[in-house]
């Protein structure tokens, strides 16, 4: 089904592209057909679903340090939260745990929903997965695997959900710009414009379009 995605304010990260206020994303299958202001994009495709957005609308983020995320860290079941308390495990707490094998993949998953709903649609690898299980995870969830040639290393204490957090502009935190023509892959944060999105980190993320697909939706 064809779908319009529209925001307060829509910025490509294309170079040299401006933000385009009111902007929307039309979507077809899993790829974008059309990009430019809503009036516009709407008139040339009537009948579309239309998905509005409170925020901007970006590209979906690059995730660096996926193995360390899913292989390195715990993601508590919200049903330890009371026990273990709601942010992922590290370090000696994580040494700490029992670990289960259905602890273990159940973790994997959940990582990867805290992923999604940071706005990552794309995540960096070198070398492949060297763990089956978040291998077969990372492929059923539909995220893009891409080289990580130009990681940066591990800025901040431990690697973070949020891919802002290590000091890029939004330009060098997506795996590549929107553009008719492209996968359909997509953030939408509530916050309005890219200084604030910088400010308070992709946890602001309300959506995110993995290949055309919602996939995550902040209740």
């Amino acid at each position: 089904m064809l779908t319009l995605h529209t925001a307060g304010l829509l910025l490509t990260a294309a170079p040299g592209a401006a933000p385009v206020p009111g902007g929307a994303v039309a979507v077809d299958g899993d790829t974008i057909v059309a990009i430019g202001a809503y009036e516009e994009v709407a008139a040339a495709h009537p009948g579309a679903r239309v998905r509005r957005w409170p925020g901007v609308l970006t590209p979906g983020l690059r995730q660096w340090h996926t193995q360390w995320l899913l292989g390195q860290a715990y993601h508590p079941d919200p049903r330890e939260y009371d026990e273990l308390g709601d942010r992922m495990l590290t370090g000696e707490r994580l040494a700490a745990l029992e670990m289960t094998e259905s602890r273990r993949s159940g973790s994997v998953r959940r990582g990867l929903q805290r992923m999604l709903g940071h706005g990552t649609t794309a995540v960096a690898v070198t070398g492949g997965f060297r763990d089956p299980v978040v291998s077969t995870a990372v492929a059923r969830s539909g995220l893009r695997v891409v080289p990580a040639l130009l990681a940066p290393g591990i800025l901040i204490d431990a690697p973070d959900l949020d891919p802002l957090r290590e000091g890029r502009d939004l330009r060098g935190s997506v795996e590549e710009p929107l553009a008719v023509g492209a996968r359909a892959d997509l953030a939408v944060f509530d916050v309005p414009d890219e200084a604030a999105l910088l400010e308070a980190g992709a946890g602001t993320c309300v959506a995110t379009v993995l290949a055309g697909r919602l996939v995550y939706r902040r209740r």
